[in-house]
């Protein structure tokens, strides 16, 4: 039976940007993809709205520093040298205005080809969705929407001199009905499970996750089946 995901067409992207809740959150395959683009010399920006302070069996203080610092790590292991992490409270994420206006900002500020989040659906395929995960990825499409209006965050043009942007597509990984999916080769697949393992003292803290290089390639691998390789990544993909 022929699949129904087609090959993405990423060859014309220069910079793209990740929007996600959380460190770790990008490193559940999305990685791969992000190594295999930097290799080619795509330009990959990550934002996260938290600094994962609420994930561990610690202080916040002390887990939001650890963790930080792990992603820090986790973007080296995959060609990722610009990481911005913002003061939203872990687990507190509320879609708004305040997550829409730092996103717009950014994709002014970055001026990317896409804008990537996970998934936001309240059913994903691993089961119910993560509060902060349905806030960070609806407020990332709808910031993509705001970027490219002069009359939304008007302040940003006229007070902080950045310019509306319009993005070409926005990519959601992780959904159960992808459109689109990028074939990646053995080194991304490792790359992106090195990327997870450095978040060392978090996954620490959760006795029951699997190690890293008993579950991703697997992930990595079914993906690959649909696009006739041996690994993808694939995404639900909108056309803005």
């Amino acid at each position: 039976m022929e699949s129904s995901v087609e090959k993405l067409d990423w060859s014309n992207w220069k910079r793209v940007l990740v929007v996600v809740a959380h460190p770790d959150d990008a490193e559940y395959g999305l990685s791969a993809a992000v190594h295999h683009w930097t290799n080619a010399g795509v330009e990959v920006s990550y934002l996260l709205l938290t600094n994962g302070q609420a994930g561990m069996q610690r202080p916040p203080e002390e887990a939001g520093r650890v963790r930080a610092e792990e992603q820090r790590h986790a973007c080296e292991a995959v060609g990722v040298s610009d990481l911005m992490l913002l003061n939203h409270p872990d687990g507190h994420l509320v879609y708004g205005l305040d997550l829409r206006r730092d996103i717009a900002r950014r994709i002014r500020r970055l001026r990317p080809d896409a804008v990537i989040t996970t998934n936001f659906d309240l059913e994903a395929p691993w089961g119910l969705n993560q509060a902060d995960h349905r806030a960070a990825g609806l407020a990332a499409v709808d910031a993509v929407r705001d970027a490219g209006n002069r009359w939304v965050f008007r302040e940003q043009i006229e007070q902080e001199g950045l310019e509306t942007w319009h993005v070409g597509h926005i990519l959601v990984a992780g959904h159960g009905a992808p459109t689109h999916g990028t074939a990646v080769g053995q080194a991304d697949r490792d790359a992106a499970v090195a990327s997870l393992e450095c978040h060392t003292e978090y996954l620490a803290d959760l006795p029951d996750h699997p190690a890293p290089a008993d579950f991703l390639p697997e992930i990595l691998a079914a993906d690959g089946a649909l696009l006739g390789a041996d690994f993808g990544v694939t995404f639900r993909v909108y056309a803005n």
